[in-house]
């Protein structure tokens, strides 16, 4: 299992913020905690790949947002926010380098990887945001012939979908209620955590959860289901809107 991270630039309090009030970042600690989370994947048995810092691009460390990963397709995005664009150019190269065929989202689609949820071929693709209507098409003629089912869900309320919801290992979707636009798109597979922060894992396994230490009831409902997890303090990513989910690219079928 292998895995893309970028370091923070050090511009990182500078990053957009859209459905939360600006507060200060400390800088040095948002350092300390990216080394915590790589370290914390690189014990669950992840190789990461650093891609090429990007100082001049405040929100860079949340490399997730410059792709979509299916198969072995990475679809590199077009970000919503015109300012996020330069961040694309060397994840490209550092997705291609793993041997990854490439494919492109094209004016005039928008869409941030923040904004895909995949599960088995199920893609689930946030509308109304950073992505828009014309980029889920895009993905979908993309993703299609491997395979993929494409299904935009409405997203209002956070700034991409995986703010809202993500998914256990076993399908179930977790969000947290107050900010999830219509949780019954999701019908029974839906699971109301009690934390906003609760809502963002990323799966390392099976069995095994990587999520913030801001959400320590979440974190005991998931352990209650028999998960081990993983819990990394990322408070300064959270005052920009990032959660653990945003700061990685899984490469499950890594070729290189």
């Amino acid at each position: 299992m292998h895995a893309l991270v970028r370091r923070p630039s050090p511009r990182l309090a500078d990053g957009l913020v859209t459905h939360i009030e600006r507060s200060p970042v400390d800088v040095d600690l948002a350092a300390e905690q990216w080394e915590a989370y790589v370290t914390a994947m690189r014990s669950a048995g992840w190789t990461t790949h650093e891609v090429d810092p990007a100082d001049d691009c405040p929100d860079s460390v949340f490399v997730e947002d410059t792709m979509v990963v299916f198969g072995d397709l990475a679809v590199i995005s077009r970000p919503g926010a015109p300012e996020r664009r330069p961040e694309i150019d060397a994840a490209e190269k550092a997705v291609r380098a793993r041997g990854y065929r490439i494919a492109h989202i094209e004016d005039p689609g928008t869409l941030d990887g923040g904004d895909v949820l995949k599960h088995g071929n199920t893609v689930l693709v946030g509308e109304g945001g950073r992505t828009n209507a014309e980029g889920i098409a895009q993905l979908r003629a993309l993703l299609g012939p491997l395979g993929a089912e494409v299904v935009a869900v409405p997203v209002s309320k956070v700034l991409h979908l995986k703010s809202a919801v993500t998914a256990l290992p076993d399908g179930t979707v977790i969000g947290h209620e107050p900010l999830v636009d219509d949780p019954a798109v999701w019908g029974a597979r839906f699971l109301p955590v009690p934390e906003e922060s609760g809502s963002h894992v990323v799966v390392l396994d099976d069995q095994t959860l990587l999520m913030a230490a801001s959400a320590p009831q979440s974190r005991a409902m998931f352990e209650e289901r028999g998960y081990t997890v993983v819990a990394v303090d990322i408070s300064e990513f959270e005052k920009l809107e990032g959660c653990v989910t945003c700061l990685s690219v899984r490469l499950r079928a890594a070729q290189g």
